[in-house]
Protein backbone atom coordinates (compact mmCIF):
# COMPACT_ATOMS: atom_id res chain seq x y z
CA UNK A 1 0.00 0.00 0.00
CA UNK A 2 1.36 3.41 -1.01
CA UNK A 3 0.66 6.73 0.67
CA UNK A 4 -0.62 9.50 -1.65
CA UNK A 5 1.76 12.25 -2.79
CA UNK A 6 1.09 15.84 -1.68
CA UNK A 7 1.82 17.51 -5.02
CA UNK A 8 1.71 21.06 -3.63
CA UNK A 9 4.85 20.53 -1.56
CA UNK A 10 6.43 17.75 -3.64
CA UNK A 11 9.08 19.84 -5.52
CA UNK A 12 10.40 21.39 -2.31
CA UNK A 13 10.23 18.10 -0.41
CA UNK A 14 12.03 16.25 -3.21
CA UNK A 15 14.86 18.80 -3.22
CA UNK A 16 15.25 18.67 0.56
CA UNK A 17 15.11 14.89 0.70
CA UNK A 18 17.86 14.64 -1.93
CA UNK A 19 20.14 16.57 0.41
CA UNK A 20 19.40 13.95 3.03
CA UNK A 21 20.00 11.10 0.58
CA UNK A 22 23.32 12.60 -0.50
CA UNK A 23 24.40 12.77 3.15
CA UNK A 24 23.28 9.18 3.67
CA UNK A 25 25.34 8.09 0.68
CA UNK A 26 28.37 10.08 1.83
CA UNK A 27 28.02 8.67 5.33
CA UNK A 28 27.85 5.04 4.18
CA UNK A 29 30.74 5.48 1.73
CA UNK A 30 32.91 7.15 4.39
CA UNK A 31 32.16 4.38 6.85
CA UNK A 32 33.07 1.69 4.31
CA UNK A 33 36.32 3.44 3.39
CA UNK A 34 37.31 3.73 7.06
CA UNK A 35 37.72 -0.07 7.15
CA UNK A 36 36.63 -0.21 10.79
CA UNK A 37 33.28 -1.86 10.14
CA UNK A 38 29.97 -0.60 8.81
CA UNK A 39 26.33 -0.31 9.79
CA UNK A 40 24.45 -3.64 10.09
CA UNK A 41 22.75 -3.55 6.69
CA UNK A 42 25.91 -2.36 4.96
CA UNK A 43 27.75 -5.42 6.34
CA UNK A 44 25.33 -7.61 4.38
CA UNK A 45 25.27 -5.43 1.27
CA UNK A 46 29.05 -5.12 1.02
CA UNK A 47 29.38 -8.88 1.54
CA UNK A 48 27.01 -9.72 -1.31
CA UNK A 49 28.63 -7.01 -3.42
CA UNK A 50 32.00 -8.71 -3.01
CA UNK A 51 30.56 -12.07 -4.02
CA UNK A 52 28.64 -10.86 -7.06
CA UNK A 53 30.73 -7.98 -8.40
CA UNK A 54 27.74 -5.63 -8.14
CA UNK A 55 28.68 -2.27 -6.62
CA UNK A 56 27.71 -1.72 -2.96
CA UNK A 57 25.32 1.09 -3.92
CA UNK A 58 23.49 -1.02 -6.49
CA UNK A 59 23.38 -3.90 -4.04
CA UNK A 60 21.82 -1.53 -1.51
CA UNK A 61 19.13 -0.76 -4.09
CA UNK A 62 18.45 -4.45 -4.74
CA UNK A 63 18.33 -5.30 -1.04
CA UNK A 64 16.07 -2.30 -0.45
CA UNK A 65 13.54 -3.51 -3.01
CA UNK A 66 13.54 -7.03 -1.55
CA UNK A 67 13.03 -5.65 1.96
CA UNK A 68 10.24 -3.34 0.76
CA UNK A 69 8.44 -6.25 -0.91
CA UNK A 70 8.58 -8.08 2.40
CA UNK A 71 7.14 -5.07 4.24
CA UNK A 72 4.37 -4.62 1.66
CA UNK A 73 3.53 -8.32 1.90
CA UNK A 74 2.99 -7.71 5.61
CA UNK A 75 0.62 -4.85 4.67
CA UNK A 76 2.91 -2.00 5.73
CA UNK A 77 2.37 1.34 3.97
CA UNK A 78 5.09 3.01 1.92
CA UNK A 79 5.44 6.57 0.64
CA UNK A 80 7.19 8.14 -2.32
CA UNK A 81 10.10 8.78 0.00
CA UNK A 82 10.38 5.04 0.60
CA UNK A 83 10.90 4.37 -3.10
CA UNK A 84 13.20 7.38 -3.45
CA UNK A 85 15.18 6.13 -0.46
CA UNK A 86 15.81 2.82 -2.23
CA UNK A 87 16.80 4.35 -5.56
CA UNK A 88 18.85 7.40 -4.65
CA UNK A 89 20.86 6.51 -1.55
CA UNK A 90 22.57 3.66 -3.40
CA UNK A 91 23.40 5.93 -6.33
CA UNK A 92 24.89 8.57 -4.03
CA UNK A 93 26.79 5.84 -2.18
CA UNK A 94 28.46 4.57 -5.36
CA UNK A 95 29.29 8.13 -6.42
CA UNK A 96 31.11 8.87 -3.16
CA UNK A 97 32.78 5.45 -3.03
CA UNK A 98 34.44 6.43 -6.29
CA UNK A 99 35.73 9.65 -4.73
CA UNK A 100 36.82 8.64 -1.21
CA UNK A 101 40.09 6.68 -0.84
CA UNK A 102 40.25 3.57 1.32
CA UNK A 103 42.23 4.18 4.53
CA UNK A 104 44.09 1.42 6.36
CA UNK A 105 46.79 1.33 9.07
CA UNK A 106 46.02 4.90 10.16
CA UNK A 107 43.73 4.58 13.16
CA UNK A 108 43.31 8.32 13.94
CA UNK A 109 42.14 9.04 10.38
CA UNK A 110 39.98 5.91 10.31
CA UNK A 111 38.39 6.85 13.64
CA UNK A 112 37.71 10.39 12.44
CA UNK A 113 36.09 9.01 9.28
CA UNK A 114 33.88 6.68 11.31
CA UNK A 115 32.73 9.41 13.71
CA UNK A 116 32.12 11.82 10.83
CA UNK A 117 30.01 9.20 9.05
CA UNK A 118 27.84 8.68 12.14
CA UNK A 119 27.44 12.44 12.56
CA UNK A 120 26.43 12.80 8.90
CA UNK A 121 23.95 9.94 9.15
CA UNK A 122 22.32 11.59 12.14
CA UNK A 123 21.81 14.80 10.16
CA UNK A 124 20.63 12.86 7.11
CA UNK A 125 18.07 11.02 9.23
CA UNK A 126 16.66 14.27 10.61
CA UNK A 127 16.37 15.75 7.11
CA UNK A 128 14.72 12.64 5.69
CA UNK A 129 12.27 12.07 8.54
CA UNK A 130 11.45 15.79 8.65
CA UNK A 131 10.04 15.60 5.12
CA UNK A 132 7.61 12.87 6.29
CA UNK A 133 7.50 11.07 2.93
CA UNK A 134 7.37 7.55 4.33
CA UNK A 135 9.73 5.36 6.33
CA UNK A 136 12.72 3.78 4.62
CA UNK A 137 12.34 0.16 3.45
CA UNK A 138 14.28 -1.32 6.38
CA UNK A 139 12.31 0.68 8.93
CA UNK A 140 9.09 -0.32 7.13
CA UNK A 141 10.03 -3.97 7.58
CA UNK A 142 10.76 -3.35 11.25
CA UNK A 143 7.38 -1.67 11.75
CA UNK A 144 5.61 -4.52 9.93
CA UNK A 145 7.46 -7.05 12.09
CA UNK A 146 6.38 -5.16 15.20
CA UNK A 147 2.75 -4.97 14.08
CA UNK A 148 2.45 -8.64 13.11
CA UNK A 149 4.30 -10.13 16.10
CA UNK A 150 3.58 -7.64 18.93
CA UNK A 151 7.31 -7.68 19.67
CA UNK A 152 8.53 -4.23 20.71
CA UNK A 153 10.20 -2.13 18.02
CA UNK A 154 13.38 -2.04 20.11
CA UNK A 155 13.57 -5.85 20.30
CA UNK A 156 12.37 -6.31 16.73
CA UNK A 157 15.07 -3.99 15.46
CA UNK A 158 17.68 -5.91 17.43
CA UNK A 159 16.49 -9.28 16.12
CA UNK A 160 16.45 -8.15 12.49
CA UNK A 161 19.83 -6.43 12.65
CA UNK A 162 21.54 -9.30 14.48
CA UNK A 163 20.33 -11.68 11.77
CA UNK A 164 21.44 -9.27 9.03
CA UNK A 165 24.89 -8.77 10.60
CA UNK A 166 25.36 -12.50 11.18
CA UNK A 167 24.52 -13.37 7.58
CA UNK A 168 26.69 -10.53 6.28
CA UNK A 169 29.62 -11.59 8.46
CA UNK A 170 29.32 -15.23 7.37
CA UNK A 171 29.44 -14.01 3.76
CA UNK A 172 32.60 -12.02 4.45
CA UNK A 173 31.13 -8.59 5.19
CA UNK A 174 33.10 -5.83 7.00
CA UNK A 175 32.04 -6.46 10.59
CA UNK A 176 34.31 -4.62 13.01
CA UNK A 177 34.58 -2.33 16.01
CA UNK A 178 32.99 0.39 13.90
CA UNK A 179 29.78 -1.66 13.71
CA UNK A 180 29.51 -1.64 17.51
CA UNK A 181 30.44 2.05 17.74
CA UNK A 182 27.80 2.83 15.11
CA UNK A 183 25.14 0.94 17.09
CA UNK A 184 26.03 2.89 20.25
CA UNK A 185 26.26 6.38 18.75
CA UNK A 186 23.71 6.54 15.93
CA UNK A 187 20.76 7.02 18.30
CA UNK A 188 22.27 10.02 20.12
CA UNK A 189 23.43 11.44 16.77
CA UNK A 190 19.89 11.27 15.38
CA UNK A 191 18.36 12.78 18.53
CA UNK A 192 20.87 15.65 18.51
CA UNK A 193 20.10 16.30 14.85
CA UNK A 194 16.37 16.34 15.57
CA UNK A 195 16.94 19.06 18.17
CA UNK A 196 19.28 20.97 15.85
CA UNK A 197 16.77 21.07 12.98
CA UNK A 198 13.70 21.15 15.26
CA UNK A 199 12.28 18.06 13.64
CA UNK A 200 9.07 16.67 15.13
CA UNK A 201 8.62 13.24 13.55
CA UNK A 202 5.29 11.46 13.30
CA UNK A 203 4.61 8.47 15.50
CA UNK A 204 6.14 5.58 13.47
CA UNK A 205 9.40 7.43 12.95
CA UNK A 206 9.43 8.54 16.60
CA UNK A 207 9.20 4.92 17.70
CA UNK A 208 12.07 4.01 15.39
CA UNK A 209 14.32 6.71 16.81
CA UNK A 210 13.42 5.76 20.38
CA UNK A 211 14.34 2.16 19.58
CA UNK A 212 17.67 3.32 18.20
CA UNK A 213 18.53 5.42 21.21
CA UNK A 214 17.66 2.99 24.01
Amino acid sequence: MLKPIVWKTFPRDFFVIQIGFALFGLSIATMIRSNLGTSPWAVLEVAISGLTGITPGRMSILVGFVVLLGALALREKAGWGTLSNILFIGLWEDLFLGMIPSVKSNLPVQGAMLLASIFMMGIASAIYIGVDAGAGPRDSLMLAFHRTTNISIRLGRAIIEVIVVAVGWLLGGPLGAGTVIFALLIGPAVQWSFKLFRVKPHKPETEIVEAATD
